[in-house]
């Protein structure tokens, strides 16, 4: 089921939602690198396997043995993400008539790593028209006005404190206030959601917490300060052991904004805190930006949607981790539609859809049935980013497919596609809907990386204590490309630069969508979280080793 169809009207407004003033197209110009525009060269991915972890031969922690290239049969690596194709396969009405030469493949520049999320992110001019949503549909997205406040908080003096409200210095008469004149003994004093009322000096009245206080008062003394006399008469005498300070426990109209006062920026996400906030300021409806509309199409006929792998064929993994995550990162997106290996259903997917962006797993790298790029062609899209300088995830693309709509390629294998989900998706998403980047972090490592001699490596790590470095983040094992034990017990991916990086050196750190600390990792996948300097991993060497050859390698 398509993403633009899910729950959402033709135009695009949410359930809920009102259309408010116009936005950007979301267009963006061209993109002038080599490799980009329509018909350019391909995904330049035809290259050795995996390096670290993503064919047979990998150990078990995820490295490579030196020197293993993958030269055909069941997908595996990444950057070989199945192997053989072409990217300029024609489709079966452009196939050259049998003996014809096959044109020669030209191979795009990957981008690199940081020069790829970028691009990403300034390829949107920004989100679809504004809209206006019921507090609760407002959730997850981003303020597109500014929040100011429509009246007063608190909109009258309250009091702060169970206790009585008095009148001057004291001792003070203590009257009994409306409803409290039966003859039960049962002395309520004045309540939170009554009318207020007028105190004479010298008097006092029991009062409850968040109640409106009688004009006239001058504090509020607290019920265990107070000591209640009865005088005989039928009057009831209230004195304090020391002086009542004057405003004491009240709190004051206005004290926490004044109506008209900006409590908050347009920009800003709207958390259940932000709700509870615009509740109290008197909104009923709040103008936010859409949720991007997001359709996954997930390609290969090897792929099965329940049971265990049989026949040759495996368990599609990015169906049920791409939508949850997708929403995490803000978007609106329906069911994964599996299309299988079909050039014609992916074209009609891709034209058909009304996503704001098409997403894709498989099918972008150079085999006779990856169909993502001929089909880019066959559409006239603009191709933005193909192929990026970062492993796991080479084969990944960013393509304009019409103006303020787009294809983001992930390459099959489960944390290529995590990288090209991070790479690609995250930064465009993020520009569609409105919302602020990731404040930048960086963390020691808790253990030497070995790098890829060109490209960037993100590696899943879990955070932990070292005593000489402080708060660290140490490698997993399990982190080749087709393997997802390493994220699943992940609590961010570190940015390894070109080269590799030592122990103790800061690396910028990726963190997830989700708590940090919700992961752990043990000799089952799950287990106590580890202690000071410590591997998560069981005993297993921390150490990421890369064997690649210093030419190539898949992503």
């Amino acid at each position: 089921m398509a993403a633009g169809s899910s729950g959402a009207r033709p135009d695009g407004v949410a359930p809920g939602c009102v259309a408010s003033s116009a936005a950007g197209d979301g267009s963006a110009s061209a993109a002038t690198d080599p490799g980009s525009g329509p018909g350019g060269p391909g995904s330049g991915s035809g290259h050795a396997a995996d390096a670290h972890g993503g064919h047979p031969g990998a150990d078990p922690t995820g490295n490579a043995r030196t020197g293993n290239a993958l030269t055909g049969g069941a997908r595996t690596g990444d950057g070989a993400d199945r192997p053989g194709r072409s990217a300029d396969s024609p489709t079966p009405a452009d196939r050259p008539a049998p003996g014809a030469p096959r044109p020669r493949r030209r191979t795009a520049t990957p981008v690199p790593w940081p020069v790829a999320r970028e691009r990403a992110a300034r390829a949107a001019e920004g989100p679809r028209a504004p809209e206006s949503c019921v507090p609760e549909d407002a959730l997850g997205r981003t303020l597109a006005e500014p929040l100011a406040a429509l009246t007063d908080l608190p909109p009258f003096d309250t009091s702060a404190m169970d206790g009585w409200a008095v009148s001057g210095p004291g001792p003070w008469d203590l009257d009994r206030a409306a409803g409290d004149d039966g003859d039960d003994g049962d002395v309520r004093g004045i309540l939170a959601g009554h009318a207020g009322t007028t105190l004479a000096d010298g008097h006092a009245v029991a009062i409850a917490t968040g109640a409106r206080v009688p004009d006239g008062a001058t504090a509020v003394l607290r019920s265990e300060h107070g000591e209640v006399h009865d005088r005989g008469d039928g009057r009831v005498r209230l004195a304090a052991p020391r002086a009542v300070p004057l405003g004491q426990d009240i709190r004051s109209r206005g004290q926490e904004c004044s109506r008209g006062e900006p409590l908050l920026p347009a920009g800003v996400p709207v958390t259940p805190a932000v709700l509870g906030l615009a509740a109290a300021a008197g909104y009923d409806r709040l103008t936010v930006h859409p949720r991007p509309r997001v359709e996954v199409l997930v390609l290969g006929d090897e792929l099965l949607g329940s049971g265990l792998p049989r026949e040759g064929r495996i368990r599609d993994a990015l169906g049920p981790m791409l939508g949850p995550w997708l929403r995490a990162l803000g978007a609106e997106v329906g069911a994964p539609r599996p299309l299988g290996d079909d050039a014609d259903a992916l074209h009609a997917a891709i034209t058909g859809s009304t996503a704001d962006v098409v997403l894709t797993t498989g099918g972008t790298a150079a085999g006779p049935v990856d169909h993502v790029h001929p089909t880019l062609r066959r559409i006239g899209a603009e191709v933005l980013v193909d192929g990026v300088a970062v492993r796991p995830g080479h084969p990944m693309l960013l393509a304009r497919i019409a103006p303020g709509r787009y294809l983001v390629g992930l390459p099959g294998n489960p944390l290529a596609a995590v990288s090209g989900l991070l790479t690609l998706a995250e930064p465009l998403l993020r520009t569609l809907a409105a919302r602020p980047p990731a404040t930048p972090f960086r963390a020691p490592l808790g253990a030497a990386v070995d790098g890829h001699p060109h490209d960037t490596r993100l590696v899943p790590v879990a955070y932990g204590d070292d005593p000489r470095h402080g708060r660290t983040a140490t490698p997993l094992p399990f982190h080749g490309s087709a393997m997802l034990r390493g994220i699943a017990a992940a609590d961010a991916l570190a940015v390894v630069p070109p080269g590799g990086a030592d122990r103790g050196d800061l690396v910028d750190v990726l963190e997830l969508p989700w708590p940090a600390g919700s992961a752990a990792y043990g000799p089952e996948g799950a287990g106590p979280s580890h202690g000071p300097g410590a591997h998560p991993g069981g005993g297993r060497p921390v150490r990421s080793t890369f064997s690649a050859p210093p030419t190539g390698g898949a992503a």
